[in-house]
């Protein structure tokens, strides 16, 4: 199975989320997206973490840290390897006395502690093709001349699927990832109903 290194692009979040937020990670050499809907706890830990604030008291995810470095075990990656009925699944790599091993855990946990020890984050290729999100490349976009033409407004189409499609990439446009990650399930639900 295949990994792709990815980044954190940014948290994000909606009064309708209740709560919840998306944690939009970005291939480091591609285009697409890959929405996690995370909870509040962990948005936090990592916001925190980026932005280099220091908490009075340690959080869960710098005792995890600190734990790793207290029996001297190093955290080498994480990876985000599974999709199953909307979960995402991620394990922690490590090696600790020169043997290797790995921890199964959320996602949202997983990168809270990537970001504090500076380790990779990895997403399987299956599961990035399958929950990716593609954006335009936004390389081409910085070259591209400006060009100056008036937009007719597009009618809407017709179909449902073809509906949602737009609207999907209206939100991609509009960086509203989490609008963007169920409009994309409600998209392969209707694509798996029609097949």
């Amino acid at each position: 199975m295949g990994f792709i290194q990815v980044e954190i692009i940014g948290l994000s979040t909606s009064p309708s989320s209740g709560g919840a937020y998306a944690l939009v990670l970005g291939e480091v050499n591609g285009n697409r997206r890959l929405p996690i809907i995370i909870g509040a706890f962990e948005a936090q830990a990592i916001a925190l973490e980026l932005e280099k604030i220091t908490p009075p008291r340690p959080m869960t995810h710098d005792l995890l840290r600190d734990l790793f470095e207290a029996v001297d075990a190093e955290v080498l990656e994480v990876l985000i390897d599974e999709l199953r009925e909307g979960t995402f699944f991620a394990k922690i790599r490590y090696v600790h006395d020169g043997e290797e091993g790995q921890l199964d855990a959320r996602p949202s946990d997983a990168v809270a502690l990537a970001v504090r020890v500076e380790a990779p984050i990895f997403v399987a290729a299956a599961v990035l093709e399958e929950a990716g999100i593609p954006t335009e490349d936004e390389m081409s976009m910085t070259h591209a001349e400006p060009v100056e033409e008036e937009k007719e407004e597009e009618p809407l189409p017709k179909s449902p699927l073809a509906r949602l499609q737009k609207q999907l990439e209206d939100a991609i446009a509009e960086e509203n990832y989490e609008l963007a990650a169920k409009l994309r399930d409600k998209i392969q639900r209707l694509e798996s109903e029609n097949n």
